[in-house]
Order: C-alpha cells, then structure tokens, then sequence
C-alpha cells in the first residue's frame, strides 16, 4: 500500500536544534502540538516520522525545562521571608 497521491503531512513550523533554547515555552508547545497532530495522521514517511518523533522529544525536554524555571520562581514568590517578593532563583 502505497501513499496517495496529493496527500502529504501538514507543514509546520519548525526550526534548528540550536534555535531550540530560543524558543518561548509557548511556541515550543504549539510545534510539539504540530508534530503531535503529523504523527496522529500517519501521512508523513518513515523518515519524516522519526524526525519529528526526535524533534517532539527535544521540545518536550524545552518545555519541561521551562515549565521548571517558571515553577522556581513561584516558589521563590510564595517562600519569600517577609512576604511575596521576587529574587533571583538562578
């Protein structure tokens, strides 16, 4: 079985590994989101469906790592000595 003809995975956004710490944890989702959505439709290659399985991981790890920062500095907020004030958790 073949694929058919005219049918080819959605293009998406989607940038270098290296521009991947520049990435806003929003944007990340929204591409993870993206690749999600490729995968799910089973249209891409065998090839272009491992990339993007690689890819999704990367900006998995970029938002789990965002979503940690941003926790940090909650956490900074709420256990501030003399009330809610903002320090620098790096």
């Amino acid at each position: 079985m073949g694929e058919a003809q005219g049918q080819t995975a959605p293009a998406r956004r989607s940038s270098p590994p290296e521009d991947l710490a520049a990435l806003s944890f929003e944007d990340a989702l929204a591409e993870l989101e993206d690749i999600v959505k490729s995968l799910e439709g089973g249209r891409s290659t065998l090839a272009q469906a491992i990339a993007d399985y690689e890819r999704g991981a990367a900006l998995r790890r970029h938002c789990e790592q965002k979503l940690a920062e941003a926790e940090a500095k909650v956490q900074a907020i709420v256990d501030a000595p003399g009330g809610p004030t903002l320090r620098d958790v790096e």
